[in-house]
């Protein structure tokens, strides 16, 4: 199964990897990919539309310099990483190391460091959809919901999916930078059964409000 032709259709892709290799221009990812000028055109400029590629000039010998497209760091995002890998080796690292509650505490540190001058300030509720936007920009989809106790941030998924399933401490790191993002105490209360679920209890105390 290919993700990346998944999401974006077999053409598509294709033409991601060909100018993820180098830069290409219309004539090339058309001899790479098989199909006419004008149908890589359409393509192409339906990627510059969503952010994943962007024209560039070429220099060339004699002549006008070449038009070639290349990836975007938001095309470039779309390829699998080894982010999940390496912090789930990093954590079991440190918790080998310097014992779990140490680990925590570093995790903890660095949420904190994270979630450090994103907050919006004023009153709660302001400070809360900074914490959302923060979320929604690490990749979580974000409900809001009032309970008795506060206030409580539901995701659909969880940004670190596959690392929380091997090591639940990352949800620490979240909880911290959450907290840090309000000001105010949050417990996590986050879903791992299955398909991991992010969710953070903001905790409603009067010097927080």
């Amino acid at each position: 199964m290919d993700p990346l032709g998944v999401l974006l259709g077999r053409t598509r892709a294709q033409l991601l990897r060909l100018v993820r290799r180098r830069p290409a221009s219309i004539n090339e990812l058309a001899a790479g990919v098989g199909i006419t000028d004008n149908a890589v055109r359409g393509h192409v400029a339906a990627m510059e539309r969503d952010g994943l590629l962007t024209e560039e000039s070429q220099r060339a010998t004699g002549g006008k310099p070449a038009r070639v497209y290349d990836l975007t760091q938001a095309g470039e995002e779309l390829f699998p990483k080894a982010y999940s890998m390496v912090l789930h080796e990093l954590i079991a690292t440190l918790v080998e190391t310097e014992g779990e509650q140490e680990a925590l505490a570093k995790l903890r540190e660095t949420g904190r460091r994270l979630g450090a001058g994103r907050g919006r300030g004023g009153p709660l509720e302001n400070r809360v959809a900074a914490a959302v936007t923060v979320l929604e920009s690490l990749g979580g989809a974000i409900e809001v919901e009032r309970n008795v106790e506060g206030i409580r941030l539901c995701s659909a998924g969880c940004p670190l999916s596959r690392v929380v399933s091997v090591s639940p401490e990352a949800c620490g790191l979240v909880e911290a930078m959450v907290a840090e993002i309000v000001g105010a105490p949050v417990r996590e209360v986050c879903d791992r059964s299955g398909r991991p679920r992010c969710a953070f209890q903001v905790m409603a105390t009067p010097d927080a409000a």
